[in-house]
C-alpha cells in the first residue's frame, strides 16, 4: 500500500511539524484540532494557530514555506469527515489514554479500511490504547513517535503490536523512510520505549550525580554534552527546550508504568510549580536577561551570569578526538572527572540492564540516542570505546551486579572487524541495514578494502561500490577542497574512464558537512609567499577542475547534504546531476572572504540563468544577470534542497532524497539512469550585456552604500562581479564559458591582491566568522 495523503489529529507543537514535513516531502496533509471555543468566529481557529505556529517557527519546519498550502486545517467536530481519503492518519493530542481512545472510536467509523492509524505518543504502551476496537483497527494500529522537532531529528520510533499487520508495518516503514527521511527504530511496546525511557533516566542521573558531587549546573552540561560525546545541548538545555513540565510528567509517567524510581528533585519541582518551565516560560534552568545568559543555582534557586568551568583536566580532555577522550576519562580522577566517570557507568549499566526489555537488538539502542538525541555515537559504542575491564571495576566499585550483556561481549558490543554486533539471543550477528542502503564505512573494513578501494589519499578516497560506479569521498578537514582533493578528483574521473566503468558519484558519509568550499590555509600562505604564479595555477586548475566534472565522457553525479559552500557548491553546478538531500545548505559564499566565486560558479550561475530566458523572445536578458549578482553578491544559502532549487543553484532535473542514509545509493541509481546512452553537454554560448548591464549593477552597488548596506571595499568585490557577468565594459557580443571564466579568474586574483581581503580570509581562519571590512 501507497501512503499518499496524510492526516494529523493534534495541532500542537509535535502535530504541525508533522504535518510541515509530510507537506514538506510533498503529500497533501490534513490537520484537525479541537473546535474553537463557543462564540468564536473560527471553528478551526485551534488548528489554524497550530499552523501558523509551524510556519513561524524557528528552526523552520517547513523546508519551503510555500509547501504549507498542501496543508488544511479543520476541527474534530465538523471535519473528521475529511479524513476518510487519507491513507495514513497521526493521531498527535493530549498524553492521555482516554481521550486517545475517544478518539479511535470515531476514527474506526470514518476510516477507510485500508488506512492505517498511528499514535504519536512519547511513552504510553500502544496496547493499551486499543481497548474497544475491533480486530481490523487493530491491525492497521500502531506507534509512530517522532522526535521534536520532527524536520530535524532523524530519529522515528515505530511501535508495532502483537496484532499488528506485516502490511502495515511494511507500509508504515516505507513510507517513514523514504517519504519522510527517517531512521526508523522498531522499538518493543514498553514504557518510554527505547530513546525516552534512556534518555530520560539519563536526565534524572545527571541531576542527581551533580547534586551528590557538588557540580553547578554549569559544570554539569559540559560534562554530560559534547565531552562525553552527547549532544551540544548536554542535560539541562535538553531540558529547556523539552519543557521541564513535560519532562516532569513524564518522569511522572515512568515512575508509576515501571516501578523504577525517576522522581525528580524538589528544586526542580518548584520550577515547574513557580511557572519556570524551560525555553517557552523564558526562564528555567537557564534564562536569558537581553543578551546575556544566566544560570540557575539550584542551591539558592538564584540566577548567575553563565559561568564557563575551567578545570585543567576538562580543558585538555575536551580537545581530545573522541576515541582519545574516553580513554582519558578512565583515569581523570579530579572532582569533574570522579562526576563524569560515575554518570557514564550508572548509564552504562542501566542500559545493559534495561536494552533486553525495550529493544529488539543493539544497534536500534544506539541509532535511538544517536538519532533522536543527537549523540555522536550511541551508549554501546561507547562502552567498547571505556572497555569491558573499566565497567566491570567500576560497578564492583559501586556495588552494581554485572548484566548478562556484558558477560556476553567477548569480543566487545560490536566486533573488532566492525561488521558484527552482540545478539539479544546470544553470540554475534551482522550489524543490519535497511536494504538497498550504501555504506560507505564499511567498504573501507580491512575485510571489503582490497574488494572495493580504488584510490587512496590522506584527504579522500576512491570506491568501488559495485554497479560499475564509483563514489568518491573527501575526508580532509570540513571535508575543504585543498590541492590534495582536486588531485584526488582527477585521478577518480581518468580511473573511471580508463576502467570502462559507468559512471561517477561524488559524496561522503560526514554527519554534517559536505564540503565547506576551498582550503582557504592554502590561498594564505600563497599570499603570504607572494607566489601569485602559483595562486593563478590553481584558480585555473579549480575552474578546469569544474569542466572536467562538466565534460566527462560519462555521467557525474553530486550528492551534497548539509554545508555545501563555495568550491563545493561550484562543482556540484558543474554535475551532470545533482542527488541533494534535503537538508543541503548551500551557497556561494566567497564574498565573506572578500572574493568572487572563482572555480567557475560564477561563470555557471550566469549561463545558467541566461539560457533559462532563451526560450523566452521578450524577456529581459538582465534579469538572468541581475540574478546571479544578487545570488552571488549577497552571499545567499540555501535552507533546505527545496529553496536551493527555486535560487537556482538546483535544476528541475535535480533529485532530493528525503533520508540521508540512502543517499549515496539514490546518487548511484542516477548514474546507472544516465549511463545507457550518456552523451557529455555541448559547450555553450550567450549574448554578455557589456557596458550597458554593467552601469545597472554599478548604480545598484551605489545604492546600497549610500544606505549604508555594504563597505567601500564590498563595492569593489561588487564592481568585480559585475565586470564578470556582464562580460566586460564593452558593447553586448557573444561569449564562450572559457571567456566569461577568464574574467572570473582574473577578478578572483585582483581581489586576492587586496589588503582588505587577506584581512577577511585571516580573520576567517583565525574565527571561524566572515569580517565587513
Amino acid at each position: 500500500m501507497r501512503i499518499r495523503k496524510l492526516g494529523v489529529v493534534g495541532a500542537g507543537t509535535m502535530g504541525g511539524g508533522i504535518a510541515a514535513l509530510a507537506a514538506s516531502a510533498g503529500l497533501p496533509v490534513i490537520l484537525l484540532d479541537v473546535p474553537g471555543k463557543e462564540g468564536d468566529r473560527d471553528r478551526n481557529g485551534v488548528a489554524r494557530t497550530g499552523l501558523d505556529r509551524a510556519k513561524k517557527s524557528k528552526p523552520a519546519a517547513f523546508m519551503d514555506p510555500d509547501r504549507s498550502a498542501m496543508i488544511r486545517v479543520g476541527n474534530t467536530e465538523d471535519d473528521l469527515a475529511l479524513l476518510a481519503d487519507c491513507d495514513l492518519v497521526v493521531e498527535a493530542i493530549i498524553e492521555q489514554p482516554e481521550p486517545k481512545r475517544a478518539l479511535y472510536a470515531r476514527l474506526e467509523t470514518t476510516l477507510p479500511e485500508h488506512a492505517i492509524i498511528a499514535s504519536n505518543t512519547s511513552g504510553i504502551p500502544i496496547h493499551s490504547l486499543l481497548e474497544g476496537r475491533g480486530a481490523g483497527f487493530r491491525s492497521r494500529f500502531l506507534g509512530m513517535h517522532f522526535f521534536n522537532p520532527p524536520r530535524y531529528l532523524h530519529l522515528l520510533e515505530i511501535i508495532p503490536t502483537p496484532e499488528t499487520s506485516p502490511e502495515t508495518m511494511a507500509a508504515a516503514r516505507h513510507f517513514s523512510d523514504r517519504v519522510l527521511g527517517k531512521g526508523i527504530v522498531v522499538a518493543r511496546d514498553v514504557p518510554g520505549f527505547v530513546a525516552n525511557r534512556l534518555g530520560v533516566f539519563g536526565m534524572v542521573l545527571a541531576i542527581r550525580q551533580m547534586e551528590k558531587h557538588g557540580l553547578t549546573i554549569d559544570e554539569a552540561d559540559v560534562l554530560t554534552g559534547v565531552l562525553a560525546g552527547r549532544s551540544k545541548s548536554a542535560t539541562f538545555r535538553t531540558a529547556d527546550l523539552s519543557g521541564i513540565d513535560v519532562i516532569a510528567h513524564v518522569t511522572n509517567g515512568l515512575s508509576q508504568t515501571t516501578g523504577e524510581d525517576f522522581s525528580l528533585s524538589p528544586w526542580v519541582l518548584s520550577l515547574v510549580k513557580a511557572g519556570r518551565v524551560g525555553e517557552k516560560s523564558g526562564a528555567g534552568f537557564y534564562r536569558r536577561v537581553g543578551k546575556e545568559i544566566q544560570t540557575l543555582d539550584w542551591r539558592s534557586g538564584e540566577y548567575n551570569p553563565q559561568s564557563k568551568p575551567e578545570a585543567t583536566g576538562l580543558s585538555r580532555i575536551g580537545k581530545l578526538p573522541l576515541r582519545d577522550r574516553f580513554a582519558a576519562i578512565r583515569d581523570w580522577n579530579d572532582r569533574e572527572g570522579a562526576f563524569v566517570r560515575e554518570y557514564l557507568l550508572r548509564f552504562s549499566h542501566y542500559v545493559l540492564s534495561t536494552t533486553p526489555l525495550i529493544a529488539y537488538d543493539l544497534t536500534a539502542v544506539d541509532h535511538a540516542m544517536e538519532w533522536g538525541y543527537a549523540w555522536e555515537i550511541g551508549p554501546f559504542k561507547q562502552m567498547d570505546l571505556l572497555g569491558a575491564e573499566f565497567l566491570r571495576r567500576g560497578f564492583v566499585e559501586l556495588g552494581l551486579d554485572e548484566p548478562a550483556l556484558l558477560r556476553e561481549a567477548r569480543e566487545g558490543f560490536y566486533s573488532p572487524d566492525g561488521t558484527r554486533v552482540l545478539s539479544l539471543s546470544g553470540g554475534y550477528e551482522e550489524i543490519p541495514r535497511e536494504p538497498g542502503e550504501i555504506g560507505l564505512a564499511a567498504l573501507h573494513l580491512p575485510t571489503n578494502r582490497e574488494r572495493h578501494v580504488l584510490d587512496d589519499s590522506n584527504d579522500a578516497s576512491l570506491l568501488d561500490v559495485g554497479q560499475g560506479v564509483a563514489v568518491l569521498e573527501f575526508h580532509s578537514k570540513m571535508n575543504t577542497l585543498g590541492e590534495g582533493v582536486v588531485a584526488m578528483l582527477h585521478r577518480a574521473l581518468d580511473r573511471v574512464e580508463h576502467d570502462g566503468m559507468d559512471g561517477l558519484v561524488v559524496g561522503n558519509e560526514d554527519p554534517r558537512t559536505f564540503t565547506a568550499g576551498a582550503d582557504l590555509s592554502m590561498i594564505v600562505g600563497l599570499l603570504q609567499a607572494k607566489d601569485w604564479s602559483r595562486l593563478e595555477s590553481a584558480a585555473r586548475a579549480f575552474q578546469d577542475t569544474s569542466l572536467r566534472i562538466r565534460t566527462a565522457p560519462f555521467p557525474v553525479v553530486f550528492a551534497p547534504f548539509g554545508l555545501t559552500l563555495g568550491g563545493g557548491c561550484e562543482f556540484s553546478l558543474h554535475a551532470d546531476l545533482v542527488q541533494a538531500h534535503a537538508e543541503v545548505y548551500m551557497g556561494l559564499v566567497e564574498v565573506g572572504v572578500g572574493l568572487i566565486p572563482g572555480g567557475g560558479g560564477t561563470t555557471e550561475l550566469l549561463f545558467r540563468f541566461a539560457t533559462e530566458l532563451g526560450p523566452y523572445a521578450e524577456a529581459d536578458p538582465f534579469e538572468g544577470v541581475r540574478r546571479a549578482f544578487q545570488l552571488i553578491a549577497m552571499a545567499t544559502t540555501s535552507t533546505s534542497a527545496l529553496e536551493a532549487r527555486k535560487l537556482g543553484f538546483l535544476r528541475d532535473a535535480d533529485r532530493i532524497t528525503m533520508n540521508r542514509d540512502r543517499l549515496i545509493a539514490d546518487a548511484v541509481a542516477r548514474v546507472k539512469d544516465l549511463a545507457p546512452d550518456y552523451v557529455p553537454p555541448v559547450p555553450r554560448t550567450i549574448r554578455a550585456m557589456g557596458k550597458e548591464g554593467l552601469g545597472n549593477l554599478h548604480y545598484a552597488a551605489w545604492a546600497m552604500h549610500e544606505a549604508g548596506q555594504i563597505t567601500d571595499h564590498e563595492v569593489r568585490i561588487a564592481h568585480e562581479l559585475a565586470y564578470v557577468l556582464t562580460g566586460g565594459d564593452g558593447p553586448p557580443r557573444l561569449v564562450s564559458e572559457r571567456d566569461i571564466l577568464d574574467l572570473e579568474r582574473e577578478a578572483f586574483l585582483r581581489l586576492a591582491g587586496t589588503k582588505e581581503t587577506q584581512e577577511r580570509i585571516a580573520h576567517m581562519l583565525t574565527t571561524g566568522k566572515p569580517l565587513r571590512n
